[in-house]
């Protein structure tokens, strides 16, 4: 029998195997598609070299502490976002359904890169994408058309893309340990031994070296520029998968005494570390590029995104000798970054359904994922899929993120209150200890730096609008997203809830004797 004293429910819920299935688990969320196509080029227009210092600093002031708060939460509150904010402080469910329905948007647009990925890794077998690898990619495959709701899908995107939810469902009812680790576990190791293949064939390239000089050599003048330290806080932000519900997510599957920070901070340099690979792999290519076609690593276009990856990445694939074998690992090594994400996204969503509705775990990965296979091919699978993806990104990771992470810190810091406990609480499970200098930095510098890249990007879209698109499609795509995700938000979190009983939550006994002493 359960008494009043104890956890409820702490057997019922899964946990990982092993501190290392959380680890590969918590570095396949964070190693992305972003690490791959956005890092490299973000380092390269703000100082090459030298940006490696605002990027070390942004990741020791701001990256690793909000990432230790995502963990603190989740492991001692043990629910998903929405139900551990609520365990912390009942009006902040709010708050975790917003960062879960960001989950559940980017989820809606990201597995349509996915599949993307997936068209190209088929069509690297025998370069199908030909010499104008732009004209394809926009034309011959997306069939890109003017801004619009458009309604014709493109079958070439949609078939794959259905593919992809079909195996996002699998994993995710499959649970955290059948599911999600068994997947991260074959995945991560793949994906790191595949890149630095990659990596080591484009470094004996010809021009190679002339693309790693490009990518390093310091421009020491960058950093007086507050625009080069607000890119290195946004890179280390946005490729760790915090402050949208995933990390707390994942820690609340973690076993009692789990050595969080430990795990913290080898995930978080792992994902460094990776950004760092990626940029040298990408660059070397890139010099490779330039040397064939006679020019400078600098008069290249196409150096981030998703151009960077299915048109620039092609037409030097078209040139490399050996060129189709390299573009079946790149592209294979996308799909392998890009699922490994969006499961862990998913999982986000699906719990927290799941908790609050009373769902089984395979009835809320049906639900969730065949909600979001319909969005993605109504969406994204259309001829405007990559002008609607493009801004909802945009807006999603710009501003809705950013302010998430805001809110979180500021409630959790200064209107709850709640910071000493969870530090006292990471302290007591882990080998690494936390010092109070973390409760500055998460409720001081981090949030600081975070309200300088809101604001800025505020007025630039206010302003400026965005890529030239249309206002009423801004105010659709763009806008529309973060009402969504607001609205939404408030309307989940009214709902009563009908699964797990927070009422009669309390965090581990003995665990939470250390934290209150």
């Amino acid at each position: 029998m359960t008494t009043s004293n104890a956890p409820v429910a702490a057997e019922q819920r899964e946990t990982w195997t092993s501190s290392t299935g959380f680890i590969l688990a918590a570095i396949g969320s964070a190693v992305g598609l972003g690490n791959i196509w956005r890092f490299p080029g973000v380092a390269y227009e703000s100082g090459g070299g030298a940006f490696l210092i605002p990027y070390l600093v942004a990741l020791l002031t701001a990256g690793i502490p909000i990432l230790f708060l995502d963990y603190s939460i989740g492991h001692r509150y043990r629910a998903a976002a929405p139900l551990a904010y609520r365990r912390m402080a009942k009006p902040t469910e709010t708050l975790g359904w917003f960062q879960i329905m960001l989950s559940f948007v980017i989820a809606v647009y990201y597995a349509a890169v996915i599949a993307w990925a997936a068209s190209y890794f088929i069509f690297a077998f025998n370069l199908r994408w030909g010499q104008d690898t732009l004209g394809f990619f926009v034309g011959e495959y997306l069939k890109v058309g003017d801004p619009e709701i458009s309604t014709t899908v493109v079958p070439a995107v949609a078939v794959p893309l259905v593919l992809v939810w079909v195996a996002v469902l699998v994993v995710i009812a499959l649970g955290v340990t059948a599911g999600v680790q068994k997947v991260n576990v074959i995945f991560i190791p793949l994906l790191g031994v595949a890149f630095l293949g990659l990596v080591i064939r484009a470094l004996t390239l010809p021009g190679a070296m002339d693309g790693l000089n490009a990518f390093f050599t310091p421009d020491w003048g960058a950093l007086a520029d507050l625009n080069v330290w607000i890119a290195a806080y946004s890179q280390i932000f946005f490729s760790l998968s915090i402050a949208f519900g995933i990390m707390v997510t994942y820690a609340s599957y973690q076993r009692r005494k789990a050595n969080m920070t430990s795990s913290g901070l080898v995930v978080a340099f792992a994902n460094s570390s990776f950004e760092i690979l990626a940029g040298i792999g990408v660059f070397a290519t890139l010099g490779f590029m330039a040397n064939q076609q006679s020019v400078q690593v600098s008069e290249l276009e196409g150096l981030t995104g998703p151009i960077l990856s299915f048109v620039t990445f092609p037409a030097v694939i078209n040139e490399m000798p050996g060129g189709a074998i390299f573009g079946v690992v790149f592209f294979g090594s996308l799909i392998l970054a890009g699922f490994t994400s969006i499961i862990s996204i998913l999982l986000g969503v699906a719990a927290s359904v799941q908790e609050k509705f009373g769902l089984s775990r395979r009835g809320s990965a049906i639900l969730v994922s065949g909600i979001c296979a319909v969005l993605s091919v109504l969406l994204f699978s259309t001829t405007s899929g990559l002008l609607a993806l493009d801004t909802v990104d945009q807006w999603a990771n710009n501003v809705g993120i950013v302010l998430s992470a805001i809110v979180m810190t500021v409630l959790v810091v200064w209107v709850f209150r709640k910071s000493e406990t969870l530090r006292r609480h990471l302290n007591a499970v882990s080998t690494f200890q936390v010092g109070r200098i973390w409760i500055a930095l998460i409720g001081v510098v981090a949030p600081a730096f975070l309200v300088i890249m809101l604001g800025q990007k505020l007025v630039s879209l206010v302003n400026d609008g965005y890529e030239g698109l249309p206002q009423w499609y801004l105010n659709l795509f763009g806008w529309g997203t973060i009402v969504f995700v607001v609205v939404a938000a408030v309307v989940l979190s009214a709902i009563p809830w009908k699964g797990r009983d927070d009422e009669k939550f309390v965090p581990w006994p003995d665990v939470d004797k250390e934290v209150t002493r």
